[in-house]
């Protein structure tokens, strides 16, 4: 069993590990469990996926003034439907959550984070075209 966090109503829900978990609805608003797309979060949806959700997550922390965050948010959007269930894709505006981005030492945007287990497992800042970006994630999670 694993947990997963929903994207809509922030419930934890259990999933089977040896079950094709991607058509998954959650058990309390049963909306799907995977949407295909990176989620943008607050602080305490970040902290609520990093510490309640078994499955990776790929944060893009990004800013809306940033030419390379631009280029690179269509990649990363993809990538959210090419790489669910396996792990989770987050973008975090470093703009509105610099508490965030202060506490994970972001000093260059766009910078790519993946966590397992709540502790950072890799990291690379600069935009990054799609294959590059999908094999960057599949390599660290």
């Amino acid at each position: 069993m694993s947990q997963v966090v929903c994207p809509h109503c922030a419930a934890i829900n259990r999933l089977p590990a040896e079950r094709n978990v991607a058509p998954a609805n959650c058990g309390k608003c049963h909306k799907p469990l995977f949407t295909a797309s990176a989620l943008s979060v607050n602080q305490s949806q970040f902290e609520r996926q990093l510490f309640k959700s078994e499955i990776p997550l790929v944060v893009d922390f990004w800013a809306s003034w940033c030419g390379p965050c631009k280029m690179m948010a269509p990649a990363f959007e993809k990538a959210a439907g090419l790489i669910e269930p396996r792990a989770r894709l987050l973008k975090v505006n470093t703009e509105t959550e610099q508490g965030l981005s202060a506490r994970y030492g972001i000093r260059s945007i766009p910078t790519l984070v993946v966590f397992s287990g709540a502790r950072e497992v890799a990291r690379m800042s600069g935009a990054l075209d799609q294959n590059s970006l999908l094999a960057w994630i599949n390599q660290n999670i």
